[in-house]
């Protein structure tokens, strides 16, 4: 079916859940860096799996990805100056479920080195990037709205989990 066979009402629920969707990808930057874990709660499923790979821990349930935000590792993490970076995600709704892919970048302040003065910004010793990964989001619509099924995510390091992910973005050749 075409956009344009698509009725009013139809058009208006995808416009809307595409916004729901974008504002629930857009705050896990700042829920991650606040170790907001009843945010976490909230918005994963119960049975959510978060997969990041093995060599770092995942998580399943909505209370233990929460419990992980506020674990004491993660709150090292915050204290030392922790920043999720996102990218704009790409969205595929279909029907109850879809697929959100994005680039998450961590960064870290500079401890070291010299400082920098940017003009009308201050100074600073800057930020390391310390990983950048590729997220696949499985989303659900429940009637609370929509919720994280699952969290995939792959480290950029050259491998082909990483492009898997970004793949499930483009059309099928």
């Amino acid at each position: 079916m075409t956009k344009q066979e698509l009725t009013l009402e139809a058009r208006i629920r995808a416009i809307e859940d595409r916004l729901e969707i974008y504002n629930l990808i857009a705050r896990h930057p700042p829920s991650a860096d606040t170790g907001a874990g009843h945010y976490a709660e909230a918005v994963f499923t119960e049975d959510a799996v978060f997969d990041r790979g093995s060599d770092l821990s995942g998580a399943v349930g909505n209370k233990a990805i929460g419990a992980h935000l506020q674990s004491p590792g993660h709150q090292a993490a915050i204290a030392g100056g922790l920043a999720h970076l996102a990218s704009l995600p790409h969205i595929t709704i279909n029907g109850d479920t879809a697929v959100v892919v994005s680039y998450l970048q961590i960064l870290t302040p500079n401890k070291t080195g010299d400082a920098v003065e940017v003009p009308n910004h201050g100074a600073s010793r800057g930020y390391h990037i310390h990983r950048v990964v590729t997220n696949r989001w499985d989303l659900l619509r429940t009637p609370s709205g929509w919720k994280i099924k699952r969290r995939t995510l792959r480290l950029v390091d050259g491998s082909e989990p990483a492009r898997d992910i970004l793949r499930s973005a483009l059309p099928a050749a």
